[in-house]
């Protein structure tokens, strides 16, 4: 089978059954089997002696944060093992933990291209997790703090009177290689590097189907009028944590105005200038795409080769 996106091979059993026992889940964190992932701000622990791999470690390594009620979350079951992540951002530095044969604490971002499909994918559970968790210690509905709830997946308010539940979300994010013949539509953000282009993107609103999201954003970003919008793979994306949706789309006009709110520049690239982009995807400058990681360096590879869905 082809290997999967960055982010989007995960391979542990959640077991989102066994999750809601809490007396399951204590045996499981006190089992010397079980194998925790430590992050610190966000930043995932990294062996680096035999290739880049996470740095799992045991209970007793981690149960003074465990103690101190640090956010631990039940990741899954992989070859019989229970998996967590715990946040051990109280370290004062992290350079020095406090058992010195630890690795490195990494930025996911950079380092999940170098990990196993399998590992990338528990990071982008972890990341998303803990940060949800650190957004979310006061209910939205009166503002009393929350505690923890099933094993991580949820939080309830401490307040009787209240007793409201808030579970992690995911926010669905439409990205959309717009094409019309031997062209493609591609965008600068705001934020980007001159020479530098992508896919265009936008949040699903509430209420909108994927392929309504894509025409909308379209339409909003550069007046192209879409249509026949077709899936074509989709990837976990946890920063903080939202489900990038790829998809391609054909135009019905060619003449651009740029939405200078959202964009700098957008415009059609032929086959062979993206064939190109995305050979200089690694470099620092120069016309470029992102980098493998990127779903719509996937989009543009895909449409480079030809093997977009066809409608």
């Amino acid at each position: 089978m082809k290997k999967p996106i960055v982010f989007a091979g995960g391979d542990l059993d959640r077991a989102s059954q066994l999750r809601t026992d809490p007396n399951w889940i204590e045996q499981k964190i006190t089992d010397p089997s079980s194998r925790f992932l430590p992050m610190h701000q966000l930043k995932a622990l990294i062996s680096l002696k035999e290739g880049a791999r996470i740095d799992w470690r045991g209970y007793s390594e981690l149960q003074e944060f465990i103690a101190a009620d640090a956010n631990v979350i039940f990741l899954g079951i992989g070859e019989e093992i229970c998996h967590f992540a715990v946040d051990v951002s109280t370290i004062e530095n992290p350079k020095r933990p406090p058992n010195e044969d630890w690795g490195k604490f990494i930025d996911v971002r950079s380092v999940a291209p170098q990990l196993s499909s399998g590992e990338a994918g528990a990071l982008a559970q972890a990341r998303s997790m803990i940060d949800w968790h650190n957004r979310h210690g006061f209910c939205a509905v009166c503002g009393i703090r929350t505690q923890t709830q099933e094993a991580g997946y949820s939080r309830k308010c401490e307040d009787t009177s209240c007793g409201a539940t808030h579970f992690p979300r995911t926010d669905p994010v439409a990205i959309m290689m717009v094409t019309k013949g031997d062209k493609c539509l591609l965008g600068q953000g705001i934020n980007f590097p001159g020479d530098f282009y992508s896919c265009l993107a936008g949040f699903i609103e509430p209420g909108e189907t994927i392929e309504q999201g894509v025409i909308r954003e379209v339409w909003e970003e550069s007046r192209i009028k879409a249509t026949n919008v077709r899936y074509h793979q989709s990837q976990p994306w946890p920063f903080p944590s939202s489900l990038m949706i790829g998809c391609f789309a054909e135009a019905l006009n060619e003449n651009i105005t740029v939405d200078r709110t959202e964009l700098n520049d957008a415009r059609w690239f032929s086959r062979e200038e993206v064939r190109m982009m995305l050979e200089q995807s690694t470099k620092p400058t120069g016309l470029r795409m992102g980098g493998p990681i990127a779903l719509a360096h996937q989009l543009a590879k895909a449409w480079v080769e030809e093997t977009e869905p066809v409608a």
